[in-house]
């Protein structure tokens, strides 16, 4: 049997994804970037093999995939993280038309056909407002793990506006709010409230075909999924394995090396 596997270095967690011939996933692995993006790659790659329990010689193609996808240098391609979050939200959700990936360092809209393939997309510009960093910002202002952010941002019942479009001015801003006696989850659900009119705008260029599957990092926040719920009017696609869609859809286009011979030639660079 041979295995395919993806891996996705992002700005600041690394995946890494194993499939057998059959498309399941078999083995994964998530771990901090760093400062040494090559060894990032290495090392989640090697935890993935371990976690599937599958020896690195039984693995026949290998695709990198994210901001830091040409460092993968043990990879024997690289795709980008907005064809693999396609492929692999298609995969996970074969419904899917629309996609919105929040990662650390950008937020991008995704519109993809029912193979597939990418239609149209577009990514935020304007620094990393509506991101992971910004997430993380606002965390160290407020002093708050990050994974809890979005549990304490539903419990707000007047949520503050954010203006700011800057990750480097998120701390004064809520800073200044706090010091106007707001409270802690009115200013968090006024955080999630902003990126969430970003990325529906994001969206919205694309055009919004239901189904739409959520990915990246930022799925893990609960006040996030449950925000673009209610502002989209339907349910998005999530499940526990979205933070790890994009080195999915990199371990599929491996998986279709292996049984053709070849990626194909469109999927390999998308323009930004």
């Amino acid at each position: 049997m041979a295995y395919a596997a993806g891996v996705d270095v992002g700005s600041t967690q690394t995946k890494a994804v194993i499939i057998d011939e059959h498309a399941a996933i078999v083995g994964r692995s998530l771990i901090d970037t760093g400062a040494n993006v090559v060894v990032a790659a290495e090392n989640a790659y090697v935890a993935a093999l371990r976690d599937a329990g599958v020896p690195e010689e039984e693995v026949g193609y290998i695709v990198g995939t994210g901001y830091g996808r040409y460092r993968v240098t043990f990879g024997h391609t690289q795709i980008t993280e907005i064809s693999c979050h396609g492929r692999g939200a298609v995969h996970m959700f074969p419904g899917t038309r629309t996609v919105v990936d929040m990662g650390g360092q950008d937020t991008k809209a995704i519109r993809v056909s029912p193979t597939g393939e990418i239609v149209d997309f577009c990514m935020n510009d304007k620094c990393a407002a509506g991101t992971g960093r910004f997430l993380g910002a606002v965390a160290t202002a407020l002093e708050i793990p990050l994974p809890e952010l979005g549990v304490v941002a539903l419990r707000s019942t007047r949520p503050v506006k954010i203006s700011t479009t800057c990750t480097v001015f998120a701390e004064s801003e809520v800073l200044s709010w706090l010091g106007r006696g707001k409270k802690v989850e009115d200013i968090l659900l006024g955080v999630h409230n902003s990126m969430i009119s970003r990325s529906i705008g994001l969206m919205r260029r694309v055009g919004i075909e239901p189904e739409v599957t959520f990915t990246g990092g930022v799925t893990k926040n609960i006040g996030m999924v449950q925000g673009l719920n209610k502002a989209l009017g339907f349910e998005v696609n999530v499940g526990d394995d979205s933070h790890f869609m994009g080195a999915l859809g990199a371990a599929l286009f491996a998986r279709d090396h292996i049984l053709t011979g070849r990626v194909p030639a469109a999927h390999t660079e998308v323009p930004r």
